[in-house]
C-alpha cells in the first residue's frame, strides 16, 4: 500500500481563536502524489514554512465555505502555485459562495486569481472532480453559509473523509461510510452545542455510525480548547471504542497499512 500523508497546518476554528490565532487557522494538506490544501485560512502561509512546505509545490487549493478562517490565505497561495506551473496544472475547488458568492457572502477569490488557474470547479454535494487520479467527492452540509461542502477524497491508502462545519444530519453522516480517516470540524465540546457547529456528542455519533480506522477533530473553537481537547478526543473514545485523537497544530500523520502520528515540527499550541 501506498504512503498518504496529512499534515495539520492550523487546528483552530471560530471567530475567536482565528482572531488570537492561539491555533493556527491554516487548514490541512493532504499528499497523496497531488497535494492538496483545504480550507487555507489564517496561517497557512507562515504553517507551510514552519513545516518545509513549498507553495509552489501544491496542485489543489480545496475550501468548503465562504468563511474567512476557511479561505483567507488562498488568494496568496494562488499567486504563489500560479507564477511556478512546472507544467503542473492547478485547480481550485470550492463552494459556490467562494467563488460566485451568495448573497451578501463572498465571493472570496478576485476575478483575477480565478484566471490564474487551469480549473475552478464550483462544487456542491455529490459532484465529484479528479485531481492527478485522486477522486474528490463535495459533500454536503448544513450551516450558516449554505453553500458549505465537506470532501471525501479517495486515496491510495483508503478514504479521508473531511466533514466541514455543519450540524449533524443522518443524511449528511451517511455519505461519509467507509472512510478510514474521518476529520470531524469539532468547534463545541460536551454540552455546549451551538447551531450550524459539531460538538464532542456529534462527533462520537459520527464516529459510531462510520467506524473509521482513526477519529481527528481538528477546527476547535475557542470553549473546546478550555475545556481540553484531549478530554473530549477521551470522551468520543471510550463511547465509541475507536481510536480518536484531537490535532495539534504540526501534526502528522502517515497512512499506509498502519497508521502513525508524529508531532511534526515547531510549535504545537499545547
Amino acid at each position: 500500500m501506498s504512503m498518504t500523508r496529512l499534515l495539520f497546518l492550523g487546528t483552530g476554528g471560530g471567530r475567536f481563536v482565528t482572531l488570537t490565532q492561539e491555533r493556527s487557522t491554516g487548514g490541512i494538506l493532504i499528499d497523496d502524489g497531488p497535494r492538496l490544501h483545504i480550507d487555507p485560512g489564517p496561517g497557512a502561509l507562515s504553517a507551510l514554512r514552519r513545516n518545509r512546505v513549498n507553495p509552489k509545490d501544491l496542485d489543489a487549493i480545496l475550501i468548503s465555505h465562504c468563511h474567512p478562517d476557511h479561505y483567507a490565505n488562498a488568494e496568496v497561495l494562488i499567486e504563489g502555485i500560479s507564477s511556478f506551473r512546472s507544467g503542473r496544472k492547478r485547480a481550485l475547488l470550492a463552494s459556490h459562495s467562494v467563488i460566485k458568492g451568495r448573497g451578501e457572502i463572498g465571493p472570496a477569490i478576485s476575478k483575477y486569481h480565478l484566471n490564474k488557474l487551469d480549473l475552478v470547479r464550483t462544487m456542491k454535494g455529490g459532484d465529484i472532480q479528479e485531481i492527478k487520479g485522486v477522486k474528490i467527492t463535495a459533500t454536503p452540509s448544513i450551516h450558516s453559509d449554505p453553500d458549505t461542502i465537506g470532501f471525501k477524497i479517495s486515496t491510495s491508502s483508503g478514504d479521508i473523509s473531511y466533514v466541514a462545519d455543519t450540524e449533524l444530519r443522518d443524511g449528511i453522516v451517511d455519505l461519509h461510510k467507509g472512510a478510514r480517516i474521518l476529520i470531524l470540524s469539532t468547534t463545541r465540546p460536551l454540552r455546549a452545542r451551538i447551531p450550524h457547529h459539531l460538538s464532542t456528542e456529534d462527533a462520537a455519533y459520527f464516529a459510531e455510525c462510520i467506524r473509521p480506522d482513526l477519529v481527528i477533530l481538528t477546527h476547535l473553537g475557542k470553549r473546546f480548547l478550555k475545556d481540553d481537547p484531549n478530554y473530549q478526543a477521551g470522551w468520543v473514545h471510550n463511547k465509541t471504542g475507536i481510536e480518536t485523537i484531537a490535532a495539534i497544530d504540526n501534526m502528522l500523520v502517515t497512512i499506509g497499512e498502519d497508521i502513525g502520528i508524529s508531532s511534526g515540527t515547531g510549535d504545537n499550541g499545547q
